[in-house]
């Protein structure tokens, strides 16, 4: 298998991860890139919906169960140490993969910081390939941020989008 471009989306919990992600893959198919997320859940999760014939199935302790039409595939399986990179096995047809979550992985990291949840980074110093934030420069350099790592805004996400697709295209 080809060698994928993972890129961690970081930040603390609701710093607006997800949202970006949401912004970035638009921009990224209209760059030419097929894109994949994958999202790290700390906690155990229930990957399917109570009452559905598959969840019914899993419950009662099928090792998997798989849903699919025309246009997609859902599958949940039983699984010792899953990691991202495992999991990207899962789309060889992607281009890049995004990963939310994995702050403490060496990972190369796009983080997210909101003032209003945390003047400080949580991924300093751990392949940290930029920041999203909406803390002033004041600010950052009071808090000791890192002056040669790019910095993009909130709403930059064109930007964001081009800085990572040449990132991927540099590291290919």
């Amino acid at each position: 298998m080809q060698k994928k471009c993972m890129i961690a989306v970081c930040g603390v919990k609701n710093s607006g991860k997800t949202t970006l992600i949401e912004r970035l893959l638009p921009k990224l198919s209209a760059l030419g890139i097929k894109t994949a997320v994958i999202k790290h859940d700390g906690h155990d999760f229930e990957a399917d919906v109570p009452g559905t014939d598959s969840y019914r199935h899993f419950a009662a302790g099928a090792c998997g169960v798989a849903v699919y039409s025309s246009e997609k595939v859902s599958i949940v399986r039983r699984t010792a140490n899953a990691t991202a990179q495992k999991l990207a096995e899962c789309f060889p047809e992607a281009d890049m993969i995004l990963c939310e979550g994995q702050k403490n992985s060496d990972m190369p990291k796009l983080e997210v910081v909101r003032r209003e949840l945390s003047m400080q980074p949580v991924c300093q110093g751990r392949e940290v390939l930029g920041y999203v934030t909406d803390v002033p420069l004041k600010a950052r350099q009071a808090a000791g941020w890192k002056d040669a790592l790019p910095v993009f805004g909130m709403e930059d996400t064109d930007a964001v989008a081009a800085f990572i697709a040449g990132y991927c295209r540099s590291v290919m």
